[in-house]
């Protein structure tokens, strides 16, 4: 283990108290439970079926409409909130809200098959064979269900391990088919929406704002900035066998929003990589003149890199990302970086102040990417650096050795970036070392949860 000691510091003002992260899920709970108390007011103003059955359908599709129209907010990938929440955790709520979508319109059609079953005297296959065909917008909403207990299954874990992003995203895709299906469902057939103008104008308004949502952060943003900053690339240096840095310049960088710690989804764009969108994290802090991302490789996506000719022009989505300096809560950090998990980190010991303490975990010294840099970087700026070099087993960053090198880690900030083993068990390790959970900052990095 190698060790830069630091240099005397002031430490800054304490960050603010009040957390970004928390006020933005605050707003988005807050969002969510204002609709659904609208959608029980609308359903309740429209009256009740003498059917139980029937309400109970009729309320399961409502709030089954309104959790579809959330979960296309949560990855419409709009900046206020992907800068305070993290991609990685919307992306998992609306995983989740996903299958809450589907067991709610299943429910949907199971409550108004048996329901006007029961009154027609039909079985419940008849039933819902007769209701597609005599019902205008219901074969339409077993068409959509039917999409979304596909994407339903390949979005479980076994079979999303499975596939290429690409595939998963390509499937996923169907799942807009669904909802303006869904949307025609409920606009031909809805109660609730067609029992007076206020319930319209209020539906209309919710799926208005939803899709615009997306259009506006998965189409129109991106579209601008890149018209905007016009990025191209400037140098591909090979920093050792398996890892390439690609620097990147363009127009009025010094406008665009991005912050050390955050990733863009690149598209570099040749003849045999246009297509293909990868995450990768900026590897230095923005200075408004150059952006630089470090890549390992790791498939032929990744190998081509070092292939890329100055001049490329790089279609880039973003910045996304929570992993930033706008989360601090104590005015010194420690950043615990495994792998290649450093490109962000160093990106964050450039930007962060405060006394800064980074641990640098590698299997060899050859495998500290960047470490000159990080050795100047933190001479410069009075940080501790500790490289801790060996094998995976038996774990050189637990309590004993983490508390070791940081006595007072549970006073600072700790930002983790690693393989997904060495980070899982950094934070049990920071939870046995008593750090509060509002001072612990990591993140995944990924698209699909």
């Amino acid at each position: 283990m190698t060790t830069v000691p630091s240099a005397p510091h002031r430490p800054p003002p304490p960050a603010p108290a009040l957390r970004p992260k928390a006020v933005a899920r605050t707003g988005l709970y807050a969002i969510l439970a204002a609709n659904a108390v609208a959608v029980a007011v609308l359903f309740a103003q429209a009256g009740f079926a003498a059917n139980t059955l029937v309400v109970l359908g009729r309320l399961t599709g409502l709030y089954g409409a309104l959790l579809m129209a959330f979960q296309l907010v949560l990855v419409a990938r709009l900046p206020w909130f992907d800068r305070r929440i993290g991609m990685d955790r919307l992306t998992s709520w609306h995983r989740w809200t996903g299958f809450a979508v589907l067991w709610t319109l299943l429910a949907h059609v199971v409550f108004i098959t048996f329901g006007y079953g029961r009154s027609s005297g039909m079985d419940p296959l008849n039933q819902l064979v007769d209701l597609a065909e005599t019902v205008e917008g219901v074969l339409r909403a077993l068409v959509a269900l039917a999409l979304l207990v596909v994407v339903g299954a390949v979005s479980a874990r076994a079979a999303r391990r499975r596939m290429a992003y690409e595939t998963w995203h390509f499937l996923h895709l169907y799942t807009y088919v669904a909802v303006v299906l869904a949307f025609t469902h409920q606009v031909a057939a809805g109660t609730s929406f067609t029992s007076s103008p206020a319930a319209t104008a209020y539906w209309y308004t919710l799926w208005g704002a939803a899709l615009g949502a997306v259009l506006a952060g998965r189409v129109v943003l991106p579209l601008w900035r890149n018209l905007r900053h016009r990025l191209r690339v400037t140098a591909v240096v090979p920093e050792n066998d398996h890892v390439v840095s690609v620097y990147l310049t363009g127009r009025d960088l010094d406008r665009l929003p991005a912050r050390a710690g955050q990733f863009f989804l690149w598209r570099f764009l040749t003849r045999d990589r246009w297509w293909q969108a990868n995450p990768f994290s900026l590897s230095m802090a923005p200075d408004g003149r150059q952006l630089r991302l470090t890549v390992k490789t790791a498939g032929d996506g990744t190998a081509a890199l070092r292939r890329i000719e100055p001049g490329t022009r790089v279609f880039a989505e973003g910045p996304y990302g929570a992993f930033t300096a706008l989360h601090r809560t104590r005015p010194d950090t420690l950043l615990v970086a495994g792998g290649v998990g450093v490109t962000p980190i160093r990106a964050l010991l450039e930007e962060l102040p405060g006394h800064a303490v980074l641990v640098y975990r590698v299997a060899t010294d050859r495998d500290a990417v960047l470490h000159d840099e990080l050795r100047d970087l933190a001479h410069a700026k009075g940080a501790e650096l500790h490289l801790v070099t060996g094998p995976a087993v038996p774990d050189r960053l637990g309590p004993r050795d983490l508390a070791a090198l940081v006595p007072d880690v549970a006073d600072r900030d700790v930002y983790v970036c690693g393989p997904p083993g060495m980070t899982t068990a950094v934070l049990a390790t920071l939870r046995e070392l008593g750090v509060p959970k509002a001072q612990i900052h990591a993140e995944r990095f990924s698209l699909a949860g």
